[in-house]
């Protein structure tokens, strides 16, 4: 396995969380999934509302005993939260204080909070989701104050590159987000998580403290969009 060969080589990290496999399961069907979980494959990433949450409906259906964490990845709109705050465990993709807002007072009383990860426009770019790095503190400050909503962590899509330095710029960026963004909240909470890194950069990802790989390709094969 790819990520277990990269941590053999990743530098300690303080503070955050060990590599971990999300399965990138958008547009494959559930049953995908399931035939996945019987290697013990237990996080699962969608990046459409609709999609994922049919999805997670036919794999309890399905398999009511296996315990599935279910990750929402992609961009997330106001009118769609709902859906997200009551069927899934984690999201990755928070971009202004609303969204969590809405999360946080649609998230059903009876699950646990909601683990959350801030997006980051790490790469500066224009046509990508993600709050900038100078705005990263504020939001996470605002967030603390959200009892349903746990904070844990900066999730980055960077700039697509084949160049193995420019990758590790940008992952090493985020760490560095991070890094100073627990520093500023100091003892009132720190975050573990950091979402980067996928089929074609995890090995570089790993190397800059990756803790949530998000692999679909390598897993799953090419999609038909």
């Amino acid at each position: 396995m790819r990520i277990d060969q990269a941590r053999a080589h990743r530098p300690a990290f303080e503070g955050i969380a060990d590599p971990q496999l999300l399965a990138v399961s958008k547009t494959f069907p559930a049953q995908d999934v399931l035939e996945l979980a019987q290697s013990g494959q237990r996080d699962f990433g969608e990046n459409y509302v609709q999609e994922g949450v049919d999805k997670i409906l036919a794999c309890h259906l399905a398999r009511p005993d296996l315990q599935l964490r279910w990750h929402f990845i992609g961009p997330l709109q106001s009118n769609k939260t709902r859906a997200v705050a009551e069927h899934f465990d984690w999201v990755h993709s928070i971009d202004r204080l609303k969204i969590a807002e809405r999360l946080n007072a649609q998230r059903p009383p009876e699950r646990a909070a909601l683990q959350c990860c801030i997006q980051v426009n790490i790469s500066g770019e224009a046509s990508k989701s993600g709050v900038a790095i100078n705005e990263v503190a504020s939001l996470a400050l605002a967030m603390l104050e959200l009892e349903n909503l746990s904070l844990r962590g900066l999730m980055a899509i960077p700039q697509a590159s084949d160049d193995p330095l420019e990758q590790a710029r940008n992952f090493a960026a985020l760490r560095d987000c991070l890094v100073d963004c627990n520093r500023l909240l100091g003892a009132r909470h720190s975050m573990d998580h950091l979402s980067m890194g996928m089929s074609g950069d995890l090995e570089a990802a790993v190397a800059q403290g990756a803790s949530w790989l998000r692999v679909g390709t390598a897993i799953f094969g090419r999609r038909d969009l």
